[in-house]
């Protein structure tokens, strides 16, 4: 990659300014390690799910997936007629439903969901199920957790945040994100202005290099154009991320980096490749602008690795891809105890939601938390409605998920 600004990173002029970016990050001092690795264990074997409210057993009768359209959903019901459900991450259902069927669901049937921790680890270990460990595994886990929740706060009137913690938070600061590498920086611009103007966010994120392309970019130049060119059209106020997806090895993804600094970037997101983590905590050590880190991780051992080895200042576990809220706020746990926050990804559609009342409990979550357009139709599914106003989005209210009518929202679903 060709930078114009070569010359501005490698000089003196590029070595004066780092003092004056750290000083004004709230990451200026980024340590070299964090709690040990034996801490971090401790405080992720802490229980999460609060069963005060739930005196008695409540028995899982069945577990279905079931589909509408392009949705696919996942519906528990209790032997004594609770009801809860999920909405799925698509296009996953599309091909992890039977591993969702055969090898997860049965697990889960006759048990006291309750106990749903302990089937978490249960389910991971049945059979040969942790050969599976990743998305192809944790997908269906996830989709299982969350109906289950659902229908636990459905039972004693809480809302999912509520049966995870303490809820801090009833709105949620959020940007607004492109997936675009398909436009030249001109073409991207009115693009985020779209998005800018259509969700009202005062934050957004854009796409840096080549997504897995072994440093070349998605176009000619489009990376060096667009980190200054987006600043000047926002303005200094605007807060901008820049998420590379795993496009360079250190000696490229540093001077993007320093880039991101000269125009006050907030965070730089995956710059190396997403298991590559002595390459990432190359490019940590050598920025000041913090590294967030962690969608596409689904070893709690990794990121208790990462986290006390510093490879990131942000993790990002993604709701779906790891397994669910329970085991992200165990992440957040530790990421906490290092005083680093926990900004969770969303892969899927109906995955704010879940974010949203991850957000409403989690310790530290960062400045900011994802959004992506079209996902306006979800937020009606809620009385009140799900919107961004002003640049915060509230979170839902009613028990579990906060879904305002299930039984109507499911009543054209057939099952899988």
């Amino acid at each position: 990659m060709q930078l114009r600004r070569r010359e501005f990173v490698a000089g003196a002029l590029g070595a004066a300014i780092r003092p004056a970016l750290a000083a004004r990050s709230s990451y200026a001092v980024k340590p070299r390690k964090g709690p040990s690795m034996d801490d971090l264990a401790r405080v992720a074997a802490l229980p999460v799910l609060k069963r005060d409210g739930l005196d008695t057993p409540v028995v899982i009768q069945s577990l279905e997936l079931l589909r509408m359209d392009r949705e696919y959903f996942v519906r528990v019901r209790s032997t004594s007629g609770a009801e809860g459900v999920s909405v799925c991450n698509p296009p996953r259902a599309d091909y992890l439903g039977r591993i969702f069927q055969d090898l997860v669901a049965p697990v889960f049937v006759k048990k006291d969901a309750r106990d749903l921790e302990n089937l978490l680890w249960d389910a991971y270990r049945h059979g040969d199920n942790y050969k599976l460990y990743g998305i192809a595994l944790w997908s269906p886990l996830a989709w299982t957790e969350m109906a289950i929740l659902d229908m636990l706060g459905r039972i004693n009137g809480r809302s999912i945040g509520q049966l995870l913690g303490d809820v801090r938070r009833k709105e949620i600061a959020v940007y607004v994100a492109s997936g675009r590498r398909d436009t030249t920086p001109s073409e991207e611009i009115e693009y985020l202005k779209t998005l800018v103007e259509k969700s009202r966010a005062k934050a957004l994120k854009f796409r840096l290099g080549g997504r897995m392309n072994r440093n070349a970019d998605a176009m000619p130049g489009r990376t060096e154009t667009l980190i200054p060119l987006v600043r000047k059209v926002f303005g200094d106020d605007f807060a901008l991320h820049g998420d590379s997806n795993s496009s360079y090895d250190p000696a490229h993804a540093i001077p993007v980096g320093r880039m991101l600094e000269e125009y006050n970037y907030v965070y730089y997101e995956e710059p190396c490749e997403f298991d590559a983590l002595e390459d990432n905590r190359k490019v940590r050590d050598a920025l000041a602008i913090p590294i967030a880190l962690g969608e596409q991780e689904y070893s709690e051992w990794r990121f208790r690795w990462s986290i006390a080895n510093r490879v990131c200042d942000i993790v990002q576990p993604d709701l779906y891809y790891y397994g669910g809220l329970i085991r992200s706020l165990r992440v957040a746990r530790m990421a906490e105890l290092a005083k680093m926050p926990t900004t969770v990804h969303i892969s899927g559609g109906f995955g704010f939601v879940y974010m949203l009342h991850f957000a409403s409990v989690a310790a530290d979550i960062g400045k900011y938390q994802e959004y992506k357009l079209g996902m306006e139709k979800y937020g009606a599914w809620f009385d009140p409605p799900i919107a961004v106003n002003n640049g915060m989005m509230n979170v839902p209210t009613g028990p579990g998920a906060g879904l305002k009518d299930p039984a109507a929202l499911l009543k054209d679903a057939k099952k899988v």
